[in-house]
């Protein structure tokens, strides 16, 4: 059984030890002043930019997407490594499907299965990547998974024509252009 005091000087110990390792981690040991290098000119004047590295990258971790002024209207974000017009489009087209994953840092959406009540002997799932930043035509892939139930009730696959998945992205993509155009307006 550990004392008060040698606990006291343990959780001590290692508050300095965290603290340590944060100040190593957050700063590159090197001071960078504004000098002719990192100088821009911006409407009537001078300004320095910041030309400092962070843990989260350039531009620091931004979670407000909207309000970046990243020159795509808020569309890459910091702290989302995908285009939040494509993520949110993407969301938006297969809201119908219940969702089994969604990752905004790595730009992945995969639904459950799902029946149409029209058939209930197919079900459909869906896998959207986000392959970018940027709300560019290849930004966005889709994989289209399908299964027929047997006369048995046994769930086996069944092949998913690429238009499918074509039509899906191009779905997405249209969504995408009117998120953008409504943020923009």
């Amino acid at each position: 059984m550990a004392t008060l005091a040698h606990m006291s000087r343990r959780a001590g110990f290692l508050a300095a030890l965290l603290a340590i390792g944060l100040a190593g981690a957050c700063s590159s040991g090197e001071t960078v002043y504004p000098d002719a290098r990192n100088r821009v000119k911006s409407g009537g004047g001078t300004n320095y930019s910041d030309t400092s590295q962070t843990v989260f990258g350039q531009g620091g971790l931004n979670f407000l997407d909207a309000f970046s002024d990243d020159g795509e209207g808020g569309g890459g974000g910091g702290g989302i490594g995908v285009n939040s017009y494509l993520w949110r489009a993407s969301l938006d087209t297969v809201s119908f499907m219940p969702l089994a994953s969604a990752d905004p840092f790595g730009g992945v959406i995969i639904t459950d299965w799902y029946a149409p009540p029209e058939t209930l002997a197919e079900r459909f799932k869906i896998t959207v990547y986000i392959l970018g930043r940027d709300l560019r035509a290849d930004g966005v892939r889709a994989a289209v998974f399908k299964q027929k139930q047997d006369t048995l009730g046994n769930w086996i696959d069944a092949t998913v024509s690429q238009e499918t998945s074509i039509d899906l992205e191009d779905t997405i993509l249209t969504r995408a252009r009117q998120l953008r155009i409504a943020a923009v307006q």
